[in-house]
């Protein structure tokens, strides 16, 4: 009986000493996904992972502003939940959009590309949205065309 109170002790400290928060869990992901596409990206305080791959020319955004983008989004499986098409574009407020939007198109110029990470925190938590599930981390693929 002894023996089986302390194997379920030692479990439950072990248990215990691996719990992660979920950025902490959303942010490993991101690096394993970098690693195994053998990609290079910088980050931010907030876990944000961010790849500039055309620099742009001029101002860069605020969340004041209203943007006019091309977009691909992601899953890290490279399920394809959104974009837009061709040469189509979608132009909406800025302050509107998910808080890693407000924290990621500000890094592009007008003209500029980039491809940025999105922890689930700062995109949709734990509510699922259609073709995303709850707690996913975001890839977005972003042409920033204009803003205002």
């Amino acid at each position: 009986m002894r023996s089986l109170l302390i194997l379920i002790s030692a479990s439950l400290l072990l248990l215990s000493s691996c719990k992660k928060s979920q950025l902490e869990c959303d942010i490993e992901d991101i690096q394993d996904y970098l690693k195994s596409h053998n990609l290079t990206a910088k980050s931010t305080d907030t876990g944000l992972h961010y790849i500039i791959t055309t620099e742009g020319t001029g101002a860069s955004p605020t969340v004041a502003n209203k943007v006019t983008v091309r977009y691909k989004g992601y899953l890290l499986d490279g399920t394809v939940f959104d974009q837009t098409q061709g040469s189509s574009t979608a132009s909406f407020p800025l302050a509107n959009v998910i808080q890693g939007w407000q924290e990621a198109i500000p890094y592009l110029k007008k003209g500029g590309k980039g491809t940025f990470f999105i922890p689930s925190e700062y995109g949709y938590g734990g509510q699922a949205q259609p073709g995303i599930p709850a707690w996913s981390v975001l890839i977005f693929e972003v042409e920033l065309v204009s803003f205002q």
